[in-house]
């Protein structure tokens, strides 16, 4: 009799990312992981929730933006004067700091039926661009480069602390990557594989293009601008010229070097692109002072992973198991030779 091979539970490498993520509060409470390293893990965190929803984009259904920064500013003033100037609760805050920003990428979305590859890149750049300027001009809303700050988000009449803000980002990162696995795992998944195909062959497949480019906007507008609050009420300040164009070709790095097609990519890219400029290059003695070395890095590892690892740094690991795995059966062959 056959026995039946049991699946396996699909979420445990999400669980133990987040656990990584938690373990550096001990530590930091120990005096190991200092504070300003918890901010840049907490920065590493709401960039790789955006780098999920660039994968969905770029990734899965082979649409390409430039304007995510400028999405992820609108949410984050949007937070930042929901929750200041007007007092709304946080949960609320957050609500419409996300919807009023998915309108708008579903506007996008339907214009990319129009539009594709590069035009698409730069109409959406245009649009970021134009968001950007808001943030400068509008300053009734946004106090224009005085800039706007904001607190540490309030959960039930309770402020929290950085240190309980962090946990809660990592748990929202957790539950934004189980999602995403079960979104891409599914039947929409391969819809919009079939559709970054060949979108020709994909309506002859019955799959709607209309359809499903509105969702891949919608995911991945709505995972910026989640990141664009978590931003707000991490980092408390927010200036008109962080949201241009270096932040969203920070998006588009994160999901190259990280890999495209993958959820966990997305995480792996976000520590590359943020974190390891902070806390390994600028830490060097010379080089480490030298004024914009971190677009330097980021762009020379793009190129390097395009060269020679195109599926990125998260195909790593299944390499190193087979290049093992080969090692080991020609060991066994050798060890059987020897042996007769």
């Amino acid at each position: 009799m056959k026995l039946t091979k049991t699946k396996t539970f699909p979420y445990w490498k999400y669980i133990i990312v987040c656990l990584l993520f938690l373990v550096m509060l001990p530590l930091n409470a120990a005096g190991i992981v200092s504070g300003s390293t918890l901010l840049i893990l907490g920065t590493v965190i709401f960039y790789a929730v955006v780098g999920v929803g660039m994968n969905i984009l770029l990734g899965y259904s082979g649409l390409i933006t430039l304007g995510g920064a400028g999405f992820m500013g609108l949410a984050a003033y949007l937070s930042g004067f929901c929750s200041t100037r007007l007092g709304l609760p946080f949960i609320l805050c957050l609500v419409i700091s996300i919807a009023v920003p998915t309108v708008i990428g579903l506007g996008i979305g339907v214009v990319s039926l129009r539009l594709e590859g590069f035009y698409l890149a730069i109409a959406t750049l245009g649009i970021g661009e134009i968001l950007r300027q808001v943030f400068v001009e509008f300053e009734p809303f946004t106090n224009g480069f005085s800039g706007m700050r904001a607190a540490y988000p309030k959960l039930f009449g309770i402020v929290l602390t950085r240190e309980v803000t962090y946990a809660f980002y990592a748990i929202i990162l957790l539950i934004v990557m189980i999602l995403v696995h079960n979104i891409v795992n599914s039947a929409t998944g391969r819809a919009l594989l079939a559709m970054k195909g060949s979108e020709s062959a994909a309506q002859a497949m019955g799959i709607s293009l209309l359809k499903y480019k509105l969702i891949a906007f919608a995911i991945s507008t709505v995972l910026t601008a989640l990141g664009g609050v978590m931003y707000m009420h991490l980092i408390k300040y927010s200036y008109p010229t962080v949201w241009g164009l270096g932040m969203s070709l920070n998006f588009l790095s994160i999901s190259v070097i990280g890999g495209m097609q993958t959820v966990l990519g997305a995480v792996l890219g976000a520590l590359f692109v943020i974190a390891v400029p902070e806390l390994v290059i600028k830490q060097l003695p010379v080089i480490g002072t030298l004024t914009g070395v971190a677009y330097v890095f980021n762009g020379l590892f793009i190129v390097l992973v395009l060269l020679f690892y195109s599926d990125g740094l998260i195909r790593i690991g299944s390499d190193v198991k087979k290049l093992v795995g080969k090692i080991r059966g020609k060991k066994n062959d050798i060890d059987q030779r020897s042996g007769t």
